[in-house]
């Protein structure tokens, strides 16, 4: 039995959540965001399309409105919420979703997504999960619309679910390399049948209570792939790269304590994080990781034709990579001090 069906069958017993009672501010902004307009292009109608939207959040006022209006066309919206402070309930509520209040164990795990996939009474067999700062096209909609109305062609991937490309946006700019394109991810996935590994069992990493790293693991085969991309807004500036960076080099610190176990095995030959893995797992070992990482990135992986956002990205790219190695540096002396002499 594999660790994520483990997980499977060792939650099932737990409660059913209930969804947050709807919040009075609701119905006023409801007239402010005009929850049935749509983007420009061409798109199913509201609610048409039998998929459920799993968006996890915290303190997403920001963003929030205009990534439900790029899946409104879904059966479902679902938010999970880690206790905000901002309008971001009421207003993914005036959006027409369902919230659900997820609560953090300090031992690491659950985190947001998994505990969602698990637990949240799903009324559709398809979820598609997106963060907050993330914009479905209408392109990669009707793909969607194809794969969970059993339209889409078979034989990709054992079709309980769907590798999905993004588009990072970096200075108002969109990063075509610089490694970061293409990005793969398992988005779309049959919720009984896909759970997030975990990588290594160390507790509380400090980098947050949402997947970041981590990635799905089908029990049931491998993924297919779907051709067209969604948007990924994560870093409108730079103090939010900075800020996030900050906690996920902590998670590379016990990634690397961890010997980066996980389900993904690193394979040269295999899928798009196999072979991610494979070439950290020897980069690990390398000497001036920082300064082999931006040249990897900004040389290597063609950052320089990004022009100057390209140059900045891998600039943080290979700070991010000090500041791993140093906590990672960090954890080890710290546990070596208090190591019983």
């Amino acid at each position: 039995m594999s660790a994520a069906t483990s997980t499977m069958s060792s939650q099932s017993a737990a409660p059913t959540p209930q969804a947050v009672p709807r919040d009075a501010r609701a119905d006023a902004l409801q007239n402010e965001v005009h929850p049935d307009q749509f983007p420009p292009g061409r798109w199913p109608a509201v609610g048409s399309v039998p998929v459920s939207v799993l968006i996890p959040v915290r303190n997403e006022q920001k963003n929030i409105v205009e990534c439900i209006r790029h899946v409104r066309w879904a059966q479902h919206v679902t938010v999970i919420d880690s206790q905000s402070t901002d309008d971001t309930i009421p207003l993914a509520q005036a959006m027409g979703a369902e919230v659900y209040q997820f609560h953090y164990s300090k031992s690491g795990w659950p985190k947001k997504k998994n505990w969602a996939l698990e637990h949240v009474p799903w009324k559709t067999q398809w979820v598609l999960i997106m963060d907050a700062d993330e914009h479905m096209t209408p392109e990669l909609t009707e793909e969607v619309r194809q794969v969970v109305t059993g339209q889409y062609p078979a034989g990709n991937g054992c079709g309980d679910g769907y590798w999905l490309n993004r588009r990072f946006m970096f200075m108002n700019r969109w990063i075509k390399h610089c490694g970061y394109y293409p990005s793969w991810n398992v988005r779309l996935v049959k919720h009984t049948v896909g759970r997030y590994e975990r990588i290594g069992t160390l507790g509380d990493t400090g980098s947050g209570d949402n997947e970041v790293h981590e990635h799905i693991v089908l029990s049931t085969g491998e993924a297919g792939y779907l051709t067209h991309d969604f948007l990924h807004y994560a870093y409108p500036d730079i103090a939010t790269w900075v800020e996030k960076h900050n906690r996920y080099s902590t998670w590379e610190a016990h990634a690397m304590e961890a010997g980066d176990a996980g389900e993904v095995e690193p394979s040269l030959f295999g899928g798009p994080i196999a072979r991610r893995r494979w070439l950290k797992a020897r980069s690990r070992h390398m000497p001036l990781r920082p300064t082999l990482r931006f040249l990897y990135s900004y040389v290597l992986k063609g950052g320089m034709l990004d022009g100057y956002p390209g140059f900045v990205f891998c600039r943080l790219l290979a700070f991010y990579e000090f500041l791993s190695v140093a906590k990672h540096q960090e954890m080890q002396a710290q546990r070596h001090k208090a190591a019983p002499r």
